[in-house]
């Protein structure tokens, strides 16, 4: 929390994946709040929609990690009294736009067209090997009430 403004406040939440840098898992200011890039990491380090086989060859599942990182930000949310019903805006960063109608059908699992606005894009790559998604969020805490009113 800032001191010098109780209308401000940072929260990097224990059991979740330690930020990869010098930032915060969600920011709130108001009633706007805003998670950071958020992946399908665990808080031990692994990752959800990786499976190694014994071989040691690598097999990735978009919608197990789309899955996991939606429910990840409702859980970073849910730390700044909001759910994912509260979201207005998520940007959405894909590897390989190949996964994007898979992603998308996982993704329509949490949202529908009253959902937040969004924009996905390509990246040529993340900050683990092991990602295919990262997703950034922004809400307004209340906002999934006053929608539904």
């Amino acid at each position: 929390m800032n001191s010098n403004n109780p209308q401000v406040a940072s929260l990097v939440v224990a059991d979740k994946a330690t930020p990869r840098g010098a930032y915060p898992h969600v920011k709130s200011v108001g009633n706007l709040v805003w998670v950071s890039g958020t992946s399908s990491r665990r808080a031990d380090d692994t990752f959800v929609g990786v499976e190694i086989a014994p071989d040691g060859t690598k097999h990735f599942d978009i919608t197990a990690q789309t899955r996991a990182v939606i429910t990840n930000i409702g859980d970073l949310l849910a730390t700044a009294d909001c759910t994912l019903a509260d979201l207005v805006q998520v940007t959405c960063f894909l590897v390989d736009m190949a996964d994007f109608a898979e992603y998308n059908r996982a993704y329509a699992e949490f949202f529908d067209s009253s959902g937040p606005t969004r924009t996905t894009v390509a990246v040529k790559e993340l900050p683990h090997p092991d990602l295919l998604i990262e997703i950034q969020a922004v809400a307004h805490r209340g906002a999934g009430t006053r929608e539904r009113s």
